[in-house]
């Protein structure tokens, strides 16, 4: 069954479903295990937010980090279980690539492990230059 004629898009903080967002990354993902209710919350206040809406139940997020035109990079990315396969990724993506305050940054980047397929679909490369890269990871 194809949702995408059924889903609402939207940047609201307020409409976020905070617990399912916290219990998503905080139990079930692979990259935001153990992360705290009160990290969670700075890291939403801190971000551009995208979520998205069956009815009025949130089945998938994503959260953007930016200068809005130099480099922004996409976090959190998730589809609740239940509702993978159906495009929603999809829809997700499309709206990060098409929001007005992200479409003339220069450069976005973003991790995965396991969904290379669909960030290539949205003009997302392995890196040309990996060397020019470094990272500072706190324990």
């Amino acid at each position: 069954m194809q949702l995408n004629n059924q889903l609402t898009i939207s940047c609201s903080k307020e409409k976020l479903d905070i617990p399912m967002i916290y219990d998503f990354l905080s139990n079930r993902s692979y990259w935001g295990k153990g992360r705290t209710l009160e990290q969670v919350e700075s890291s939403i206040s801190n971000s551009i937010c995208f979520g998205i809406y069956l009815k009025d139940k949130q089945v998938a997020f994503a959260r953007v980090v930016s200068d809005k035109v130099v480099f922004a990079w996409v976090m959190d990315v998730f589809v609740l279980e239940e509702y993978r396969g159906q495009g929603i990724g999809k829809t997700l993506m499309k709206s990060i690539i098409e929001y007005p305050e992200l479409k003339q940054v220069r450069k976005i980047g973003l991790a995965t492990d396991d969904a290379h397929g669909l960030y290539q679909q949205y003009g997302f490369t392995s890196l040309i230059k990996p060397e020019n890269l470094m990272e500072r990871v706190m324990s």
